[in-house]
């Protein structure tokens, strides 16, 4: 599957944000976070059970969580690998802001010939300390507003 099909968000229909919801209420029941989702499959009269690992079927919980909202759901497998534009659609920063961002060194890439290709785990990192820097400045301004008495 090219990597550009890993980025296409799937929007649920009404119906499947219905499905979505009464699936996840159904599945929450037998969850474990440590054994595997034996599912009995209509379809499948040769084998009739399925085995999904616990760490597979947390997953599909939480993709079936966001549908039961309504809301769009994409799979990003960890070792992808983002082209500039796609990297900076996931910062919500434009292209040039991306590339200076990497020619100061601050997300790692690689060149494949002119390209620059940006692993998706570098960009996450790369946002959980922009979070963390915010966050971290929030709680600063709000100490000192209290201090005030504001």
């Amino acid at each position: 599957m090219p990597a550009n099909a890993y980025l296409a968000p799937v929007i649920p229909s009404e119906a499947e944000t219905t499905l979505a919801k009464e699936t996840k209420q159904i599945l929450a029941q037998g969850l474990s976070l440590t054994l595997p989702l034996d599912l009995r499959a209509m379809n499948y009269a040769k084998q009739p059970t399925i085995r999904i690992p616990a760490s597979a079927a947390r997953l599909l919980m939480q993709i079936l969580d966001e549908m039961s909202r309504g809301n769009a759901v994409k799979m990003i497998p960890v070792h992808a690998e983002l082209t500039t534009q796609e990297a900076a659609d996931m910062l919500n920063i434009s292209r040039p802001s991306l590339i200076q961002l990497l020619n100061e060194g601050k997300i790692e890439f690689r060149k494949v010939g002119t390209h620059r290709r940006i692993r998706l785990e570098n960009v996450a990192s790369y946002k959980r300390r922009l979070d963390a820097d915010r966050k971290a400045a929030l709680d600063e301004l709000s100490a000192y507003d209290q201090e005030l008495g504001l």
